[in-house]
């Protein structure tokens, strides 16, 4: 029953999965058991999510403000986080950041960059209206924790204080648009994509819950708690964030506490396969093998063939090894998710195995191209220059 190891989890690299409505949100606090787990070793609080720093109000009242005199606050905002010249971002999901922290680092992932935009637009005096954009399943992992990745961008509308015309100013050289899209997706990825807006307490539970499945995956599993349990109280109709906190419940060794929070998410949704599994861990560990027996065979039907089972597979066939069945098994999963460097790194490594440094040296470079932190591709560029050397 346990295909995948023993966590699994929604990460909102971008966002995360549907909120679904819950019976009764005033009764959340049923599912937090505080005294299990020590203080946080850092401070969790919603309004530090999008809080400026002077650095970044100095920021918006000089440089933005002065390019939207001429240019309109919306178009001086975007041009200040694209433009090479501006604040030069950088793509990176090592970890999810708040404004401040995504400004000082000049980067960070998806939902990094939106609530760093949404408090320089609010700085601005412009709308913020949040989306999450129905894309293609994505996963990834750290360590023995998978995740289940999706997106989030943000609208910025018309300022919000004018004084003059409704939002468009008098005597500049560009109109306001009523509405502009921010995204850090390439344009190509965005085409014909479905969206709909969230409340922006989802999108601070979004954050809260990257942090409790960022901790979690680093083995500090009381900050994880607190995060999911922050989460959870900014939007309770937010699933994700209880699935979260039930896997929690399960790493830190409380599987009556995890059942009963994971049974209140496939309530909700009852066709969360990560859910479930983590619900079958729980279920296994109370001894109630028959349930959860039931329930992986309701799974199994749902997903036959879930997230990094070809992986996993072709990890064992290394392990044993048997390099070609490992390069097949990799094979596949890249042919799933051509976009995750993980798979093209392994497949790489499969093929060196096999003695063909051709292909090993192509899928490396293809690992250092979709790799999203710059430790990983400093590791991936340091690996293709030695193959290049034996070569």
């Amino acid at each position: 029953m346990q295909r995948l190891a023993p966590l699994l989890l929604a990460l909102a690299l971008g966002a995360c999965a549907t909120p679904h409505a819950v019976s009764d949100p005033a009764q959340v606090g049923r599912f937090f058991n505080d005294g299990l787990f020590a203080p946080p070793s850092e401070t969790v609080r919603a309004e530090d999510v999008f809080a400026l720093s002077d650095e970044m109000r100095r920021y918006a009242d000089e440089e933005i403000a002065t390019q939207a005199r001429v240019k309109g606050r919306q178009v001086a905002l975007i041009d200040a986080l694209h433009s090479a010249g501006a604040l030069r971002l950088e793509y990176d999901t090592e970890s999810t950041r708040n404004a401040a922290e995504a400004f000082a680092a000049r980067s960070g992932n998806c939902l990094s960059l939106v609530i760093m935009t949404a408090a320089f637009a609010k700085q601005l005096g412009l709308l913020v209206d949040y989306q999450k954009v129905y894309v293609d399943d994505r996963f990834a992992r750290i360590g023995d924790v998978y995740l289940s990745i999706g997106h989030v961008n943000l609208t910025l509308g018309r300022r919000t204080i004018d004084g003059i015309g409704g939002g468009h100013r008098v005597g500049s050289r560009a109109r306001e648009s009523d509405a502009m899209t921010v995204d850090f997706l390439p344009p190509s990825d965005l085409r014909s994509m479905r969206s709909r807006s969230l409340r922006e307490e989802v999108v601070v539970a979004m954050f809260m819950n990257n942090r409790a499945v960022e901790a979690l995956a680093r083995g500090r599993v009381d900050d994880a708690y607190w995060w999911a349990r922050e989460a959870i109280v900014q939007a309770p109709e937010f699933v994700t964030a209880h699935n979260t906190l039930g896997a929690i419940y399960l790493r830190h060794g409380k599987p009556g506490e995890a059942e009963r929070v994971l049974a209140h998410v496939l309530r909700a949704d009852p066709g969360n396969t990560q859910a479930m599994s983590n619900q079958i861990a729980a279920l296994t560990a109370l001894g109630r093998v028959e349930e959860a027996e039931r329930l992986a065979a309701r799974r199994d039907r749902l997903e036959p063939a879930p997230p990094f089972h070809h992986f996993n597979r072709g990890l064992a066939a290394l392990q044993s090894g048997d390099a070609r069945a490992a390069r097949d098994e990799f094979a596949r999963e890249v042919a799933r998710d051509p976009d995750y460097h993980e798979f093209q790194f392994w497949l790489a490594i499969a093929y060196l195995s096999t003695g063909d440094r051709e292909l090993a040296r192509k899928h490396l470079a293809l690992a250092a191209e979709t790799s999203t932190t710059r430790r990983d591709r400093e590791l991936y560029a340091a690996k293709l220059a030695r193959i290049r050397a034996m070569h």
